[in-house]
């Protein structure tokens, strides 16, 4: 007989937190009627309109039910990440890399999209929108492939694969069996995660994950308030009127989209990550 729920949400507490959160915001998501343009992250949004708040939105984001259990369904199992402090590992290091995972990822899918735009030509990667909390979830299990072979992932409380396998197990099968699902936004989760776990990225501790995230929160902030997403009154950005002046990004939040904003048919598709 397992641990009690309890027990094992006590021993996750990290894991057990960002369970929660995204559980919450899908709830939200579905009682607002929230659709993917509002909160996911496409080339066009972020990096054309300004609006960088999306690489985190679109991170916590999940549209689908099915979606949702399957990322939380892995997150879970690879909360065996906090127990693992023998190893190098623990709760600091998995809240110091989440943060890690999170924006790295999530700017290396807008770096390979804007490849695929400049460089192939490919005018589809402009706007289509992913969502989804997977890049960090290929991100872990990469990390624990690397630092722990023998572990296994349990998915659904049914299935069982072996760590070492499963980052690119999980990259085909989805692939597969969900058309939608990002294969730019899993491969770049494996790609941070194999950064991180051999010691490519490196060094993070209490004083950098603070600072990251104070960075995070001004640029997030900052993008709302610019694109016009939300209205902040306590925050005043003056605009530049010297026509001598080049301008720079969105030139109007009038031009900006908002959070209730219409999902426009034939604007794109949408990526599950």
């Amino acid at each position: 007989m397992g641990k009690p729920l309890i027990y094992e949400i006590l021993e996750k507490p990290a894991s057990s937190s960002v369970i929660g959160v995204c559980s919450l915001i899908w709830f939200l998501i579905q009682k607002r009627n929230i659709g993917y343009a509002d909160v996911g992250l496409s080339y066009e949004a972020a990096l054309e309109g300004g609006q960088y708040w999306r690489i985190i939105t679109s991170a916590f984001s999940h549209i689908s039910v099915v979606h949702l259990v399957f990322n939380m369904s892995a997150l879970w199992s690879l909360g065996a990440v906090e127990q693992l402090g023998q190893l190098g590992l623990g709760v600091e290091y998995y809240l110091h890399y989440t943060l890690v995972l999170v924006v790295l990822s999530g700017l290396l899918v807008l770096g390979i999209y804007h490849v695929m735009i400049q460089k192939f030509k490919v005018e589809y990667f402009r706007r289509v929108t992913a969502v989804g909390y997977s890049c960090v979830v290929f991100g872990w299990m990469t990390i624990l492939a690397a630092k722990q072979p023998s572990s296994k992932l349990n998915l659904f409380g049914v299935l069982s694969l072996p760590i070492s396998f499963a980052p690119f197990e999980s990259l085909i099968f989805t692939s597969i069996m969900v058309p939608q699902a990002s294969f730019i936004g899993h491969l770049s989760g494996i790609i941070v995660g194999y950064s991180i776990a051999w010691g490519l990225i490196h060094g993070m501790n209490n004083y950098w994950a603070i600072t990251m995230l104070g960075w995070i929160v001004l640029v997030f902030v900052f993008s709302l308030k610019r694109t016009g997403s939300i209205e902040l009154r306590f925050i005043e950005i003056e605009p530049v009127t010297d026509p001598s002046l080049p301008s720079v990004g969105v030139l109007s939040s009038r031009n900006g989209r908002t959070l209730q904003m219409d999902v426009q048919p034939g604007r794109g598709g949408a990526d599950l990550v």
